[in-house]
């Protein structure tokens, strides 16, 4: 039992031409285990969205099949991967791409026979009944062109929402094989009526619900919070910076490496000399959590090694001649009686 939530105002089973008959009237059943989460807000999100990727798509069919062809969104559904799985007919085009930056993989699914109708269209033919078989090696990267085209559109649409990056990776024509998420996930199922031609049918778009519902929520959520709630997550976030500014993390300030062969570092003894890569006029590097943030030149300070942060050299830039360690000591020395003398 699940709760859907239909862009037109009700629900059907996903992948079935019978989702297009008449609004049932009775009572939808509810399961409270697992309540739907997509708001309202959301819908009318994936609804908008959707719209556009149906114009485009229409507008694409038709421009590149040179036969007229229209697009609808029906509903938009929150279902478990198993249940949008068992309502899709078979044999049927189940193309499956990734969602990247998001993860998790999408399907793009519609009838066989629709497939065929595009194909028959490409070639030149006149569309009509079509044979319900596999796609031979030569109609099959004609329906890759169509179907990266096609995802061109849903990654226009999509702009506003999340900056995807489709790439389809494989067809299969038994859903029972295509393996896009565990059975009990969540996925968002948006249904749309498909006509090429005089070829018709319902093609859905699957998207795992995980990945795309942080984004639906996005800047959103800002607008939903109170002034108490604003007001605790600023001083939550001034606590947790005050915190890190506080945190001792440990500082190195290091040579350039050098490399040594495994005999060259087993015969070391003491007394030996060896040469690093470093030149006497760079200065070194000042590392935390191998992250260089500055440069400085070594020196002593009274009876401690010391070292004086200096401007970090440019790309291109010639080294500056760095100072004696006397003439650091000097300048340590200098800073730290100015100030003892200014407090």
């Amino acid at each position: 039992m699940t709760q859907s939530t239909s862009a037109t105002g009700s629900g059907r089973t996903p992948g079935r031409m019978s989702r297009r008959g008449g609004k049932s009237s009775g009572p939808e059943p509810y399961d409270f285990r697992r309540p739907t989460k997509l708001s309202r807000e959301h819908i009318r999100t994936l609804q908008i969205a959707y719209e556009t990727f149906a114009r485009q798509y229409a507008t694409l069919l038709t421009t590149s099949l040179r036969a007229v062809s229209q697009i609808s969104l029906i509903s938009i559904e929150q279902l478990t991967y198993a249940e949008y799985i068992s309502g899709l007919s078979s044999p049927t085009v189940v193309a499956m791409f990734s969602i990247d930056p998001l993860p998790g993989t999408a399907i793009l699914e519609f009838s066989l026979s629709t497939a065929m109708a595009c194909i028959d269209h490409m070639l030149g033919g006149p569309g009509g009944p079509q044979p319900q078989r596999p796609l031979s090696d030569i109609e099959m990267p004609l329906l890759h062109g169509l179907i990266d085209r096609t995802l061109g559109e849903l990654r226009y649409a999509f702009e506003g929402i999340v900056a995807l990056r489709p790439q389809m990776t494989t067809i299969e024509y038994n859903p029972q094989f295509a393996q896009a998420g565990a059975t009990s996930d969540a996925v968002v199922v948006s249904s749309f009526e498909m006509r090429v031609g005089t070829e018709e049918c319902v093609a859905t778009i699957c998207l795992p619900f995980g990945s795309i519902f942080p984004k639906l929520q996005g800047e959103r959520g800002e607008g939903v919070l109170t002034e108490a709630q604003r007001a605790a997550r600023e001083a939550a976030y001034r606590n947790v910076v005050a915190g890190l500014e506080g945190a001792p993390i440990e500082v190195s300030v290091r040579f350039q490496p050098v490399r040594m062969h495994p005999a060259d570092l087993i015969g070391l003894q003491p007394g030996d000399v060896v040469p690093l890569a470093h030149s006497t006029s760079t200065p070194l590097a000042v590392v935390t959590a191998d992250i260089t943030f500055a440069h400085a030149v070594p020196g002593a300070q009274g009876n401690r090694m010391a070292c004086l942060v200096v401007p970090s050299p440019q790309p291109g830039q010639r080294p500056t001649q760095r100072p004696t360690s006397q003439g650091l000591a000097g300048q340590l020395g200098m800073s730290s009686r100015a100030e003892e003398s200014s407090r």
